[in-house]
């Protein structure tokens, strides 16, 4: 089977990707493109994945940047590859051509960043946590060290978990509420004290009032599409073991 690339015409200018989990050598609950070292899979299918990727994006394996994602606000800048263990943090930018900025995702937020005037580009890990604080903003501040405008920049945010999906508890709301009562709007309620949650809607709300120029949501949600997508929520409502992760990338 071949890869399925997910893009957008926003994106048009420079190469990127949001790819689902067809087309990979990994088998079992991974079955498809999972990407994810972190995982239980077998070593050799995630490098086989992704090397089918890299040769996708037209680059070397090696130059395929990717970090330590750790749910923070953290933002690395890059001009090269990366030697030895990854950094941690849960966005890369650059201004450097040839290379494939990477998030690995399985319901959090991928979202791919291009300013094509200034030729810089990011790419974020926007969960919940990360984009409260602030992960968006500080991806575009690093762009901007790097020469970019934010009213030049376009975002677009791939597969992540919809609202219809996400549901929270009380507690979950407090911590929005305490940002700015505003955030009230992206709830909706559930079945009794539950909440639904719409993650996308607030990324692009974080991003619209940080001043960027254009952002998008693909519209595709990870847990409702298991055929296309792998979902931490999902592996955890059917009690598997693990779950794949999802690669998105974007190279100038």
């Amino acid at each position: 089977m071949t890869l399925e690339i997910l893009t957008s015409d926003m994106l048009s200018s420079v190469r990127h990707g949001f790819f689902s989990r067809r087309g990979g050598a990994s088998s079992g609950i991974f079955a498809g493109l999972n990407c994810g070292y972190g995982s239980s899979d077998q070593t050799e299918a995630v490098a086989i994945n992704r090397n089918r990727v890299a040769e996708a994006m037209e680059v070397t394996p090696d130059a395929m940047i990717g970090v330590h994602q750790v749910h923070s606000p953290i933002v690395l800048s890059v001009d090269g590859p990366i030697n030895g263990e990854k950094p941690k943090a849960d966005a890369v930018v650059t201004s450097t051509p040839g290379l494939a900025l990477t998030i690995l995702t399985a319901d959090c937020q991928p979202v791919l960043f291009a300013d094509p005037d200034a030729q810089v580009i990011g790419a974020a890990h926007a969960g919940w946590k990360g984009a409260l604080d602030g992960v968006l903003e500080a991806t575009l501040d690093a762009m901007e060290a790097l020469g970019a405008s934010r009213k030049n920049t376009i975002a677009v945010i791939g597969p992540t978990i919809s609202q219809t999906a996400y549901e929270v508890g009380p507690e979950f709301l407090d911590d929005f509420v305490a940002d700015s009562p505003d955030n009230l709007r992206f709830f909706a309620n559930g079945t009794g004290d539950r909440l639904q949650f719409d993650l996308p809607a607030f990324g692009l709300h974080r991003l619209r009032q940080a001043g960027i120029g254009q952002a998008e949501w693909t519209r595709h949600c990870t847990y409702s599409d298991p055929v296309r997508f792998y979902s931490y929520r999902r592996a955890t409502h059917a009690k598997e073991a693990d779950y794949g992760r999802l690669i998105s990338a974007i190279k100038l």
